[in-house]
């Protein structure tokens, strides 16, 4: 059997990063969270974080030191979340967001990874999150 534990981010600071994605994902950082490992948990998946002493931000869209991830979240108002996650530190790089509010937004995190914030067509919003339309 196989289960997805762990997505694991290398970074200069751990409780920062975590603080930033904590507060990105408004879930609270791991007790037992320190500057070599931090984390996030949603349910059986932790968002970890890794110090790394001689870190290297990717230069996206570059591909002399490229990305190695990126994580999307779906929104239901791209522009409050954008307003949100500028203010904790992110940075805009690229819009493709359309006339109508579908589309994404690339960001980069407080050191260098990129994120999408993503408003998709057809997707519904309640109380327990997005539901998704059905794929044909």
């Amino acid at each position: 059997m196989l289960r997805l534990t762990d997505f694991i981010i290398d970074c200069p600071d751990t409780m920062k990063l975590a603080a930033f994605y904590a507060e990105v994902t408004g879930r609270p950082i791991k007790d037992g969270s320190d500057a070599d490992w931090a984390g996030v948990q949603f349910g059986e998946i932790e968002l970890a974080f890794n110090q790394v002493a001689d870190y290297r931000a990717p230069q996206w869209p570059s591909s002399e030191h490229p990305k190695q991830f990126h994580l999307d979240f779906e929104v239901d108002d791209i522009e409050a979340e954008q307003s949100r996650v500028l203010a904790l530190g992110a940075t805009l790089q690229r819009d493709h967001v359309g006339p109508e509010g579908f589309g994404f937004r690339v960001y980069t995190d407080p050191v260098g990874h990129p994120f999408c914030l993503c408003r998709n067509r057809g997707v519904v919003w309640t109380a327990e999150g997005p539901v998704w339309p059905e794929r044909r």
